[in-house]
């Protein structure tokens, strides 16, 4: 399972998102442009020692990125649907898709996924961070294919 994070904007959020991986085992795609300088010392502030135990992908856009997990199923989680992610049947080799932060994909990103799925919240809300989304999103999947680590 991957999780694949389309023109992240904030450093912490990807760091928190590679330490979740390397913790679970999932590789990690960028999909650029992000919105900050990619640089070893401010993601590492946040990934510490765990970006050293994650496979990272960087695509130069979205297409790129599509070309590179041919058959993989992309599933786009989004605020934009009724289906839950926990009424959903997860694959051990989905791609799990995150928008920026401040908003979400274009249509054109969501028409290329194969599935949309929302994490429930209440309704008086907008959104979850990006990284506590990708832990929620990640945890369900690897629950359901019965592929947690340790």
């Amino acid at each position: 399972m991957r999780i694949a994070l389309f023109e992240p904007e904030i450093a912490g959020n990807v760091g928190a998102v590679l330490r979740l991986c390397a913790c679970m085992g999932a590789t990690v795609d960028l999909i650029e442009p992000m919105g900050f300088e990619w640089d070893d010392r401010r993601v590492r502030r946040t990934a510490m020692d765990y970006i050293d135990h994650v496979t990272i992908v960087r695509h130069a856009d979205f297409d790129a990125f599509r070309a590179s997990i041919g058959s993989q199923r992309l599933v786009l989680f989004t605020t934009k649907t009724d289906r839950s992610a926990y009424d959903f049947q997860y694959r051990a080799d989905d791609v799990l898709l995150f928008g920026k932060e401040s908003m979400g994909v274009p249509a054109f990103v969501s028409d290329a996924c194969a599935e949309r799925v929302r994490i429930p919240m209440r309704p008086q809300v907008r959104s979850m961070n990006l990284a506590t989304s990708a832990a929620l999103a990640l945890g369900e999947g690897l629950r359901q294919t019965a592929s947690l680590p340790g």
